[in-house]
């Protein structure tokens, strides 16, 4: 019965997919699966992480509703340049999860974005934490997390979590996600496309631009730099690349806004 469904599901995928693998201008790359197969494994994935509360614990969006509101303003911002793929087809729902020794965030398909709040707390300004929200927000827009997971995990898996036939597998997707492994690193491609994108975004908006170069520099220098570092392109070539886009782009400095950001960081537990 399961390889019948998982049959049927190529069935029904198999005639769009060359219309849909480049649907979008702004798409990199070829991907199996559809806007809405994103869009329901995120869901897929953000239930599961809510599911598990000892793994991931969320700050509730109602007792934390500053905190909540100071992210989604700056998403918001990010969304109003226009230059973001699926813009209102995704969710783009902001998540905090409690745990100040892990300096993370990720965006899953869909657009479901996360921050653990040991990498808000890590940081000195709102223009950085904007550069990581901006390039979470890429690699979901140009949709290098499906293309990737297929990678990884195999475009039968895939489907089979997609029609629900494999729980298992969708806990260890989201725990990838979360912790940032070696096996789901994007490629150095996709890092630097996703560092482009968001210095694009960022320039359009109030926020400096070039502050996503200052988060490679600060987070390269603390005390326990995320594992994502030794596996994703060095620090110095992405400084470089940034510098090298924010210039082309007009090299005007915008706004760091580090006063407020110390609001976000008291708002947390």
């Amino acid at each position: 019965m399961r390889k019948t469904k998982v049959i049927l599901y190529f069935l029904l995928v198999l005639p769009v997919l060359f219309t849909n693998c480049k649907q979008d201008s702004r798409d990199s790359g070829f991907n199996l699966f559809t806007i809405e197969d994103d869009k329901k494994l995120g869901l897929q994935v953000s239930q599961e992480i809510a599911s598990n509360p000892g793994e991931y614990p969320l700050l509730n969006p109602a007792t934390y509703a500053n905190s909540y509101t100071y992210l989604t303003n700056m998403r918001d911002a990010i969304l109003a340049t226009g230059l973001v793929a699926y813009d209102t087809a995704f969710t783009w729902s902001m998540h905090i999860i409690h745990n100040d020794t892990v300096l993370n965030a990720f965006c899953t398909p869909g657009g479901y974005i996360y921050f653990y709040t040991g990498i808000i707390k890590s940081l000195d300004n709102e223009a950085q934490l904007a550069g990581v929200m901006a390039h979470e927000m890429a690699h979901a827009a140009q949709r290098h997390s499906t293309d990737q997971l297929t990678k990884v995990y195999g475009i039968q898996l895939l489907a089979g979590v997609l029609l629900g036939n494999n729980p298992s597998a969708l806990a260890q997707i989201a725990s990838n996600l979360a912790q940032g492994l070696s096996s789901l690193a994007f490629s150095r491609k996709a890092e630097y496309e996703a560092d482009e994108y968001a210095v694009k975004y960022l320039y359009k908006t109030s926020y400096d631009a070039l502050s996503l170069a200052d988060f490679f520099v600060k987070i390269e220098g603390l005390p326990r730099p995320p594992s994502f570092l030794s596996t994703h392109p060095s620090p110095e070539d992405r400084v470089a690349k940034i510098t090298e886009i924010f210039n082309a782009q007009g090299g005007q400095p915008g706004q760091k806004y580090a006063s407020r950001y110390a609001l976000l960081k008291s708002s947390l537990p």
